[in-house]
């Protein structure tokens, strides 16, 4: 009998004899390496199909696009920078950027949700998608595209210029963040302007400042003004017009002291890191400092405790400049980015993986300068998905906008 029972299982094991809804509930997702949990409108595999079919909201929550429904046409739009979707409720095709494209299955309405087919609307917005039959596992890496970037503006004067061109480069680029070098000539209303048309797309302004001379005691007056000047122009406008933070590059191993005399510079750049936690305090603003990928090496004086552990209790995040053009391999993008991810996760802080577009003279694999865009992108997407699964990672930063914007 247990033996007849065990061969008529495997029948129906092999036929997919299991219910639509007991297969449901062993169906999961991840995303970036993070699984995901479904409140209700759980994931399952269509029969007919054999697609696995996501509700509409897990689209907008988790791969990041804007979603809109039309009860009247039974039309679904999906857009994500400059992708759109659009299906309708049982139709076997739909348009991608104008074309359309068919596939397998349709989306449905399931139980009062919308349901549509998960690889063919990850896709679409160019995620990587991999089935695990073995642990029923849907996973998805995301797009480059949408993984969260910052870039540096050092010359705020070119924000007299077209703003609405920065503004769309930046968007199309998938940039949620800009550092903003601070020229206290400039005109406010400048700055203020600027800033309304970034947030409405949704990108943070962070104002930025640091030279390596900030590592001496003589720069506490000007790190002292600087922030005294952010706080005053953030208390003269709204919300939706102020900076959200404070970005710090000062870099003290510019300095020729840096060799000479590296116990001082390090407890004198300690102390300006204190003063700028303290200028700070209570302002609401986020502190973010970029470091080198190496400063984990570098231990406080006297102490067996990496200096960038030190500045990740102290600050919101840190950027850490990992100049290399390849993703993968020794002394590459990765390799130097996992010691400062596994401080950061553990003291449950962010850190933004920084590379260079700029030219530069310290050999041919640390710029992507003279490389194309989409090269980067190639990298940067091999990149991410290795170190996606680190909780402290928080995504790109490019170095510059003026020679990103440059790239072919």
């Amino acid at each position: 009998m247990r033996k007849w029972l065990v061969c008529t299982l495997a029948i129906m094991l092999s036929l997919g004899a299991f219910t639509p809804a007991i297969y449901a509930s062993e169906v999961r997702v991840s995303v970036d390496g993070r699984e995901v949990q479904f409140p209700d409108g759980h994931p399952y595999v269509d029969q007919k199909s054999s697609l696995t079919m996501v509700p509409l909201a897990f689209v907008s929550d988790k791969l990041g696009a804007t979603t809109k429904w039309n009860g009247s046409l039974k039309q679904i739009t999906i857009s994500l920078n400059r992708d759109i979707i659009i299906l309708v409720i049982g139709h076997n095709y739909a348009l991608v950027n104008g074309k359309r494209v068919d596939f397998e299955g349709s989306a449905v309405l399931k139980d009062g949700r919308t349901m549509v087919p998960l690889r063919f609307i990850s896709e679409a917005l160019h995620s990587n998608v991999d089935w695990q039959p073995s642990s029923n596992l849907v996973s998805i890496m995301s797009s480059v595209a949408r993984v969260p970037k910052g870039t540096w503006i050092w010359d705020s004067h070119i924000l007299k210029q077209d703003q609405d061109q920065i503004i769309n480069f930046a968007k199309v680029k998938g940039v949620t963040s800009i550092y903003l070098q601070i020229d206290r000539d400039l005109d406010p209303a400048i700055y203020e302007g600027f800033i309304r048309k970034a947030k409405k797309e949704g990108i943070q302004v962070e104002a930025l400042e640091g030279r390596p001379e900030w590592a001496k005691k003589s720069a506490q007056g000007d790190i002292q003004k600087f922030i005294a000047w952010v706080k005053a122009y953030n208390s003269s406008v709204g919300p939706e017009a102020g900076f959200t933070g404070l970005h710090f590059d000062i870099e003290p191993y510019g300095l020729s002291e840096w060799t000479t005399d590296n116990k001082t510079i390090l407890e004198r750049w300690m102390d300006n890191l204190r003063l700028i936690e303290k200028e700070s305090k209570g302002s609401g603003l986020n502190i973010a400092i970029d470091v080198p990928y190496w400063l984990n090496t570098i231990k406080l004086p006297g102490k067996d405790y990496s200096m960038s552990a030190w500045m990740l209790e102290k600050f919101d995040s840190l950027v850490i400049m990992n100049y290399r053009n390849h993703a993968l391999g020794g002394n590459g993008i990765v390799e130097n980015a996992q010691a400062m991810l596994r401080e950061a996760s553990t003291l449950n802080k962010k850190i933004v993986i920084a590379v260079e577009t700029v030219k530069s003279n310290e050999g041919p694999r640390v710029s992507f300068y003279s490389m194309s865009s989409d090269m980067m992108d190639k990298e940067l997407q091999s990149a991410h998905n290795q170190l996606a699964h680190y909780a402290s990672y928080a995504g790109f930063a490019i170095h510059d906008f003026k020679s990103w914007q440059d790239m072919k």
